[in-house]
């Protein structure tokens, strides 16, 4: 009866699944904004934690490090930091997007917009 339709039930399937990864998409974009990854630098003196979205929540300083004529040491130490933990969000966002799109059946390669 459904012969004459040719690839009709193939795009079912499709759109099915595009449904199920909208859903996991819009799950992993919460889960993204609850991770935390620590940015470091000056071998911990400076620490950055932001989400893995990359919205940076934190700054730790240790007082070691507060000389006045060290101003810009400390202001280099802690964009050090900060972008050190934006690179790691950018790589755990990748990760994750990663386990989503094999679970997909998708190219690990194949890029989803957040």
């Amino acid at each position: 009866m459904l012969k004459g339709l040719g690839g009709l039930g193939d795009m079912a399937k499709m759109m099915k699944k595009a449904q199920e990864m909208q859903g996991k998409m819009a799950d992993l974009q919460e889960e993204l904004a609850n991770m935390t990854v620590i940015g470091e630098s000056g071998a911990g003196l400076v620490k950055a934690s932001c989400t893995a979205k990359g919205i940076l929540n934190g700054l730790d300083i240790d007082p070691s490090i507060f000389h006045p004529d060290e101003k810009e040491v400390v202001e280099d130490l802690i964009l050090a930091a900060i972008k050190d933990a934006q690179t790691k969000a950018t790589a755990k966002a990748q990760e994750e997007m990663s386990k989503l799109t094999e679970g997909l059946g998708l190219p690990a390669d194949v890029k989803l917009p957040f």
